[in-house]
């Protein structure tokens, strides 16, 4: 069999939260149960939203919370040749153009040919495929994508489909200003990392067909999926450091964990110390989901 390899991907604009720790979690143990590896990627490239020190400030909280990673922490920042490379691949390919289209105009669009705004995704009606209206300059370069239907399995959610080019449209790859887009540099990175498991938030359940998607132009592998439940606060938004989502106490790690575990669907296990706690985790990880 391949070997296993996972990754925790946070950015950088504040310290974990108890969302952000369920995902760590999860992607720990299942890496963990698989004997596999674990890779810590910090994902920086949204500089508009970093705070500075928040990277040292999760590692440590990793470290408290009794999660090794393997191999050196890798950051997007100092990946953008890598992201310059697939883009000029996908140009030599015809697959990009511009786009002079502002969020209003999308929605505006949507709205006019819907009658109402779709849930989910705001599919982008193609408005700059054909080229640049007279007068307009480009605010980014999206990516040409196929009339087709992407499925997979995910392990949480069960069997998903999406048509990319009628759910999404052709997305953002890169903006005008410069900035890479999440989309490109993660397939980009999860390729160049060997990753084999992916395990994140279900805010990003949508998100994963137009990367399979992405990666299959590229030429890349696509990694098995596993989406997990997200902690939302009082009122049900989703907790977030844009919401000023409370970072976790890591100095008292065990009832950080214990709150994760339930979030997960499981029962609090007997443990006074992170390593016992791992110990029985674990095994009741690896009863319920064994990587495939």
């Amino acid at each position: 069999m391949q070997q296993y390899i996972g990754r925790f991907a946070p950015s950088p604009s504040g310290p974990l939260h108890a969302g952000s720790v369920v995902v760590a979690l999860a992607s720990f143990l299942d890496a963990r149960v698989a004997n596999g590896l674990w890779h810590v990627r910090i994902e920086d490239l949204d500089t508009e939203r970093m705070v500075q020190g928040a990277d040292q400030v999760i590692l440590q909280q990793l470290r408290a919370l009794g999660m090794s990673w393997d191999g050196e922490v890798l950051y997007q920042s100092a990946r953008t040749k890598n992201y310059q490379a697939a883009f000029d691949g996908l140009q030599t390919l015809n697959r990009l153009y511009p786009c002079g289209c502002s969020r209003r105009e999308i929605a505006d669009s949507v709205l006019n040919r819907h009658g109402a705004f779709p849930e989910g995704e705001r599919p982008y009606p193609g408005t700059c495929r054909e080229g640049l209206a007279q007068g307009r300059t480009a605010k980014s370069w999206r990516v040409r994508v196929d009339d087709s239907k992407i499925s997979f399995v995910d392990r949480w959610c069960g069997p998903q489909s999406q048509n990319v080019h009628q759910q999404v449209g052709d997305f953002v790859l890169r903006r005008a200003d410069g900035h890479w887009a999440y989309q490109l540099a993660v397939v980009v990175d999860d390729a160049a990392q060997g990753i084999t498991h992916i395990v994140r938030g279900q805010d990003l359940l949508s998100s994963t067909a137009r990367q399979q998607w992405l990666a299959h132009i590229l030429g890349l592998d696509t990694p098995s999926v596993m989406h997990v439940p997200l902690v939302m606060d009082d009122n049900g938004v989703k907790l977030s450091k844009q919401n000023g989502a409370l970072a976790v106490d890591t100095e008292d790690p065990m009832p950080v964990l214990q709150a994760a575990w339930r979030h997960l669907g499981f029962y609090d296990v007997q443990a006074s110390t992170p390593a016992q706690f791992y110990e029985q985790a674990v095994k009741q990880w690896a009863g319920r989901f064994k990587p495939i």
